[in-house]
């Protein structure tokens, strides 16, 4: 996949809790909300893929991918990858969950495993090769400054990585993504904190994201 200018931007957000009793109420999915609604006001066109929707398994070495036509037990991981192939960005929204959600580690694994394939074959990604910019945001109720959930970010952007997707970092000191204090629930657990400060924080991510996808264009 090239990184070439297009009419129209595509991003997809992952929100990856596994949390079912909240659905479209959980934190996850209302990061997600927040940065689509920050994409589409910026002109890229957001779609939200909630994993809780798809029944994912585990990759159990088949091979059946080798002969072509994706995961041969799993289609709801085809209809994902399918939705992956072409966009310009990709969020990933996750909790602090021992330490990442199951479902989000079935899928960054047979990812990379279709990527491993393509570079076997000596074929373009449909996602990846350092096309398609990444963001990764964490949450969950540790204390920032001590690092705690940051350990999220950094698997999330090991996998990406060895698909060579480009990790946005956030600042200096976020170099994986981002990472805000909020629990499963929404509830704020940094004092000073707050929804507005959130959103704020949510939207200047997307911004550095949308820069950084500006820059690469000024030097292709």
């Amino acid at each position: 996949m090239v990184f070439t200018k297009v009419k129209d931007q595509k991003a997809i957000c992952i929100s990856a809790s596994n949390i079912v009793k909240n659905q479209k109420h959980s934190t996850s999915y209302l990061i997600s909300e927040m940065i689509a609604e920050a994409l589409e006001g910026k002109g890229v066109l957001c779609e939200i893929l909630d994993l809780r929707s798809f029944e994912l398994t585990a990759c159990t070495g088949c091979d059946g991918c080798r002969r072509g036509g994706g995961c041969v037990p799993d289609a709801d991981f085809n209809r994902i990858y399918e939705k992956l192939a072409g966009v310009n960005y990709l969020f990933f929204i996750s909790p602090y969950c021992a330490p990442i959600p199951a479902k989000l580690s079935m899928l960054l694994e047979k990812l990379e495993k279709m990527d491993c394939l393509s570079c076997e074959r000596e074929e373009a990604s449909d996602v990846g090769q350092g096309s398609v910019l990444a963001g990764i945001v964490s949450y969950g109720e540790g204390d920032r400054e001590k690092y705690q959930n940051k350990i999220v970010n950094d698997i999330i952007s090991e996998a990406l990585e060895r698909m060579q997707l480009k990790i946005i970092p956030y600042n200096s000191k976020w170099d994986t993504g981002i990472s805000l204090p909020v629990d499963h629930e929404g509830k704020i657990k940094e004092p000073g904190y707050d929804r507005e400060t959130l959103e704020n924080e949510i939207d200047q991510y997307v911004k550095v994201v949308l820069q950084t996808a500006k820059s690469l264009h000024a030097i292709v």
